[in-house]
């Protein structure tokens, strides 16, 4: 049982890892250029904003794997996401061109106004990435349930091939070199559109939706009722970044702090951040594992993987090769990321238990037990940006540190929700 939990997680596991290393080359290419520090910071606060407002279907592949099992119920499902992506294009372009806008972006948080420009020209060039990823992450939910893994891990793996490439292609072009923010816009974009063709590709290969009649119909209500505790939870997530991007920036040196932050958030979320997928496990292998035992040990060994990977690259030289060599940052940068990285190591226990505790919520489809999550989540956070600082905390270890307590009270919530 043991060997097919992980033949099934393997490729997520990949995936994940993939993603991060092209996060990781991204951020190398952004250094190379002129004007690094700014370009680092106004990619990682508008990125931020662009995953904030994505929230609403960021969780259309655990929606896809429970709820659209055939195909009148797949379709609806697709007009669904897009109509929810139509509204979130036009809430982004109102961002990036409103007063309103600019009083979030620039005033709220004390940037300057060519700093603040580059965030809106991300803003502008980043938006086919949100209907493209809903109907991705559609797909995404469709081959797990037919435990196609493997196809997921085929389609990160080209798109990250593709955004290494258009750096490598892009890097010493001059129109590039005088405007480096687009760097960033235009492999995201490509990478965004290569995953979504690969999994379309193995869509079309495996999954084989049946037709049904009219009875049991799947109902809009019924995926409002399902995702929106999820995007809720999703969107107090995303909405964690620019809040202590909020606090950060506000702070003395709070461009380069930002820069930092970028580069910490991208690296420090190697070793953990994989560990997400195995929430698909409970409600792909209960049949197979009844009681879910082996399920349940595998992840608990899953995280202890984790926290050994992160010693190992933030508590050791490693972290120096990844900083210095693998993305580029002189060594003033990547002294102010020693601290905030070896934090990380703290996140891998709490993101194991609370994929467990979400996959045992998407399983009985008791979402909703997730809901208070997000809210509590982001108290956590305030607070603690507020209250650490007493203790000496600032920078970029206190926007870590204010995460962890957020993981920490989000994940004490959904147990605490599903024992009642």
């Amino acid at each position: 049982m043991y060997f097919r939990l992980s033949r099934f997680l393997l490729p997520l596991v990949l995936t994940i890892v993939i993603q991060e290393f092209g996060g990781q080359f991204l951020n190398g290419g952004m250094a190379r250029l002129p004007n690094a520090t700014q370009t680092l910071a106004a990619y990682g606060l508008a990125w931020g904003l662009v995953l904030l407002i994505m929230a609403p279907i960021a969780q259309s592949a655990p929606m896809s794997l429970v709820l659209a099992a055939n195909r009148r119920d797949f379709g609806k499902a697709v007009r669904y996401v897009l109509g929810v992506a139509l509204l979130l294009i036009v809430l982004q372009v109102a961002l990036a061109l409103t007063p309103v806008g600019h009083w979030i972006i620039d005033d709220l948080h004390r940037i300057g106004p060519a700093l603040g420009d580059l965030v809106r020209t991300v803003l502008l060039w980043s938006l086919p990435v949100i209907p493209i990823r809903g109907l991705a992450l559609l797909l995404t939910g469709q081959l797990i349930r037919v435990k196609r893994t493997a196809v997921i891990s085929y389609a990160t793996t080209a798109s990250v091939a593709v955004g290494i490439g258009l750096v490598f292609a892009l890097l010493p072009m001059a129109w590039i070199q005088s405007r480096p923010i687009l760097l960033p816009v235009i492999a995201a974009v490509g990478m965004a559109v290569t995953e979504w063709g690969i999994l379309a590709l193995g869509f079309r290969r495996y999954v084989q939706l049946a037709d049904v009649d009219g009875e049991g119909a799947l109902r809009y209500r019924e995926i409002v009722s399902f995702v929106w505790p999820l995007a809720l939870m999703t969107l107090v997530q995303e909405f964690s970044r620019p809040l202590i991007n909020l606090f950060i920036a506000r702070q003395s040196d709070g461009a380069l702090a930002l820069a930092v932050l970028a580069v910490v958030y991208a690296l420090g979320q190697w070793p953990f951040r994989w560990q997400n997928e195995m929430r698909t496990l409970p409600a792909t292998f209960h049949e197979d594992d009844p009681g879910l035992l082996y399920t349940r040990g595998f992840m608990l060994l899953c995280g202890l993987l984790s926290v050994s990977i992160s010693l190992v690259l933030f508590w050791t030289p490693v972290r120096d090769f990844l900083l210095l060599e693998a993305i580029g940052v002189d060594p003033a940068f990547a002294a102010q990321a020693y601290t905030p990285l070896r934090l990380f190591v703290a996140f891998s226990p709490v993101v194991a238990f609370r994929a467990w505790l979400h996959g045992l919520a998407y399983w009985k489809r008791r979402t909703r037990v997730m809901a208070p999550s997000g809210p509590l989540r982001l108290l956590a956070i305030l607070t603690a940006l507020v209250l650490l600082p007493l203790a000496g905390l600032h920078g970029v270890t206190l926007g870590v540190a204010a995460l962890l307590a957020g993981f920490t009270a989000e994940t004490a919530t959904v147990w605490w929700g599903l024992r009642r």
